[in-house]
């Protein structure tokens, strides 16, 4: 039995998820969610019905996580071999920017592409990013001075923070600014990136048609 059920759609933010495992080098069994017919098992793991969700076969008991940045932690933590988590000297690092991007950076984006924009620097400073151009000059300032999250070594914080940007320059929904662009290419060469892509893009396929 595979030591993980991976639920998720491949148009959706299944595909980090699907990107973490292959980093991971997991074994998992992929269950496709139906948006409009989602199975008792997803429901029963994840009431708010969301895709990715894992479950993680362990030997005391099956464990549930969702919410791809927890998916994307968790997974370094159950496979340390795999050199994916921070050292002490990264740590800070690691947290910072992944629940940055868990936080301000997707906040920024959709608040952006949904037409929610709060100009008073007063009422800005109730939200949790501020701005949109206070959030991409915060993360370009660091990725435009690091090669990844925690500086010249890839971890799975990459995972998630790299699909956001990626994401966006895909979608137009973060600008094309020279770090960015240099990050997600660097994240595009990894053979678990595009692994886990050919899989999400063959599936892809499948549901459009010819």
């Amino acid at each position: 039995m595979p030591h993980y059920t991976f639920y998720t759609n491949p148009m959706s933010r299944g595909q980090i998820a699907r990107w973490a495992l292959h980093e991971a080098g997991a074994e998992y069994a992929t269950v496709l969610v139906d948006w409009a017919d989602k199975p008792v098992a997803l429901l029963a793991a994840n009431p708010m019905g969301k895709v990715p969700v894992i479950i993680h076969h362990a030997e005391e008991g099956d464990r549930v996580v969702s919410e791809c940045a927890a998916i994307c932690a968790y997974l370094a933590e159950m496979h340390p071999e795999r050199q994916l988590g921070p050292s002490d000297t990264e740590c800070a690092d690691y947290l910072r920017w992944l629940f940055f991007a868990a936080g301000p950076l997707e906040q920024a984006v959709i608040s952006r592409f949904m037409g929610w924009e709060e100009r008073d620097p007063q009422k800005q400073g109730m939200l949790g990013f501020g701005s949109f151009e206070r959030t991409m000059d915060t993360l370009d300032g660091w990725l435009g001075a690091h090669d990844y999250v925690c500086g010249a070594r890839f971890t799975m914080a990459d995972v998630y923070v790299g699909s956001q940007v990626d994401w966006g320059l895909t979608f137009g929904t973060i600008p094309p600014r020279e770090a960015f662009v240099a990050y997600a290419e660097r994240l595009q060469a990894r053979p678990a990136y595009k692994a886990a892509k050919a899989i999400d893009n063959e599936l892809i396929g499948k549901t459009r048609g010819p």
